[in-house]
Formats: structure tokens, C-alpha cells, sequence
């Protein structure tokens, strides 16, 4: 009603007042496809969240890793402090009673002090390490003085790797999402089918009129489905095709990857153990030998070879450990825990 009788209930005898409600009741097709929909994402963000849990503890081991690392090389060097200290004393010594020159005197010392400059480097590479490590367990356990894993051994076959590449972190998302876009389809399919309303209301009429009771069923008719829901269907397809290719791309470069971190690794082992089977015993059988001989008497400059090389194997040892173990850890972590044996 317009004009100055507008909003006015008593100037119309059919005036009513009417309260009511209106339920839609959506098909099963509709709920069991949404229902589904939703449990997919539940997945899909589980997944995410496992992934995460893979690269936090990923992380944790490298870190772990490099103070273990550290550490072994700051002991390294130590050790062989004592001997550059040792040598320092005996060319003093040397020196005072004519047997040697100052420019030797002035050599050991030199050396003595390279040795503390690398010594105090790997100091602070310790401390940043440790730093590192702190992120992820905390201020109170940032030492890393208990033994290593066994870096020449993984926790399962390497067979079952390549087996289970599709549980590594990024293809546990990427499975999730072709799930999600295969159970978006059913979704868009189930739009097709009709939907049921029902309703019911009360109208209190005035002018003397009886109340009036209504009740109402309806049902969705899904006209021009070929402009509308076919459409939406098409699209979801398009969606599941494209994270089906995406997940096939992922699965072949983590299979690569895995492929190439077993090489690396492979190969890092055999360098750690030519180093401690061979190279390093070598090194200090030499070291100790013209340190031996120039205690007795010879030149000086044979030993001081001998200690920078020995010096240069120590600290390559060390840092083929570091690769070992992160080359580990990059296949010891790239399952869920519960996947390996």
C-alpha cells in the first residue's frame, strides 16, 4: 500500500499479521558430496601440517649437525695445538743454546698462531651453530656432546625410498589437493539435483477474519543446467586434470631428488672413509715423524709441512662430515616417522 495510507494497519480489513519459518532440505546427493568436500580439506590441511612437522624436524637435524660438526673440528685443531706449542718451546729452547736460528724461533710461533686464529674461528662457528640449534629446542640444549647417529646407515632400505616417494612432505599437500578437486566435482555434479523446502506459517488477519495456518512444500527445479551447473562442472574437472599434472610433476622431481641425495650420499661416504682409513692416519704418521726428527736435531721445515697438511686433511675431514651428515638427515627426515620401521 502507497500514499498517505502507507504503514497504516487498520485502514485495510485484509491486513495480516503472519510469522513463520522456511527449512531447506538440500539432497543426499548434496550433503554426502559436501560432507565429503569437507573432509578432503580437513586432509588437505593435516597434510600441510605434517609436511611442516617434516621440515622442522629436517631442520632440527642439520642444525644438531653443524654444532656436532663444530665441535668435532674444534677438537681436532686443539689436538694439535699441543703439538705447535710444543715445538714452540723446544725452538726457544733451540735458540738459547745456539742450535738453532731466531727466523726458525720466529716460524713455530707463526704456526702456533695460525693454528689459534683457526681455532678461534671455529669458536665462533660453534657459537653460531649453536645459535641455530637454539631456534628449534630451546636455549637449555644447544650442546650437541652425545654421540651421532651412525651417518653411513638410514633408518629404512633405500629401496623403500624411492617406494614411498609419494608420503615425502610435498607430495602429502599435493595428493591432499587432487583429493580436494576430485571431491569438488561430486559437488558440482550434485548441484543437478533438486532440493526440497518445506514451510510453515501463521497469519492472524483482522477485520473479524479467522487465523490462517499455511503450510508450504517446494522443490528446486534445475533449469538450463547446460548454462549453469554443467559449467561448474566442467571447471571443477579442469581443476582435478590440472592437480593431477601438477602431482605428477612433483612426484618426478622428488623421485630425482631422492635418487640424486642417495648419490651424494653414497659418494660423501666413501670420502669420510678414504680420509679416516687413509688420509688422515697418513697425516699424522708424517706429522709425528718430522716432529720426531726435528726434536733430534734436523730442520725445522719438514715438520712445518707436514703440520699444514696435516692441519688441511683435519679440516677437510671435518667439513666431508658436516656434508655426510646432512646428507643423512636429508634422507633420514623425509618420511613421516610413522612410515619408517
Amino acid at each position: 500500500m502507497t500514499g498517505s495510507d502507507a504503514f497504516d494497519a487498520s485502514v485495510d480489513d485484509m491486513t495480516m499479521k503472519k510469522i513463520g519459518l522456511w527449512q531447506q532440505i538440500p539432497s543426499r546427493a548434496k550433503r554426502d558430496a559436501r560432507r565429503s568436500f569437507a573432509d578432503r580439506e580437513t586432509e588437505g590441511a593435516q597434510a600441510k601440517a605434517d609436511a611442516e612437522i617434516l621440515a622442522v624436524r629436517r631442520a632440527t637435524a642439520e642444525a644438531w649437525i653443524a654444532v656436532w660438526t663444530a665441535q668435532r673440528e674444534l677438537a681436532a685443531l686443539q689436538t694439535l695445538r699441543d703439538q705447535a706449542a710444543l715445538a714452540v718451546k723446544l725452538s726457544k729452547a733451540r735458540v738459547a743454546g745456539g742450535g738453532e736460528s731466531v727466523s726458525d724461533a720466529l716460524a713455530t710461533e707463526a704456526a702456533l698462531l695460525e693454528l689459534d686464529n683457526r681455532i678461534e674461528a671455529a669458536q665462533a662457528d660453534k657459537r653460531v651453530a649453536q645459535a641455530s640449534l637454539a631456534r628449534w629446542v630451546g636455549d637449555a640444549a644447544v650442546d650437541a656432546s652425545e654421540a651421532a647417529p651412525d651417518f653411513n646407515a638410514l633408518p629404512m632400505p633405500e629401496a623403500n625410498l624411492l617406494a614411498a616417494v609419494d608420503q615425502v612432505g610435498p607430495l602429502l599437500s599435493a595428493t591432499a589437493q587432487v583429493e580436494t578437486a576430485a571431491a569438488a566435482i561430486d559437488v558440482a555434479r550434485a548441484e543437478k539435483r533438486s532440493d526440497w523446502s518445506v514451510g510453515a506459517s501463521y497469519g492472524q488477519r483482522s477485520g473479524g477474519r479467522s487465523d490462517m495456518i499455511m503450510l508450504e512444500v517446494g522443490i528446486g527445479l534445475p533449469l538450463f543446467s547446460r548454462n549453469r551447473q554443467d559449467r561448474g562442472i566442467a571447471a571443477r574437472e579442469a581443476d582435478y586434470q590440472a592437480a593431477l599434472a601438477s602431482r605428477e610433476d612433483l612426484r618426478r622431481q622428488e623421485a630425482a631428488r631422492i635418487r640424486a641425495d642417495l648419490a651424494r650420499w653414497e659418494g660423501l661416504k666413501r670420502q669420510v672413509a678414504l680420509h679416516e682409513d687413509a688420509l688422515l692416519p697418513l697425516a699424522q704418521d708424517r706429522s709425528a715423524t718430522t716432529f720426531a726428527a726435528y726434536r733430534a736435531g734436523g730442520d725445522l721445515q719438514p715438520w712445518l709441512n707436514a703440520r699444514r697438511d696435516e692441519l688441511d686433511v683435519h679440516l677437510a675431514h671435518a667439513e666431508h662430515l658436516g656434508e655426510l651428515g646432512r646428507a643423512w638427515a636429508a634422507l633420514a627426515f623425509l618420511l613421516p616417522a610413522e612410515t619408517q620401521p
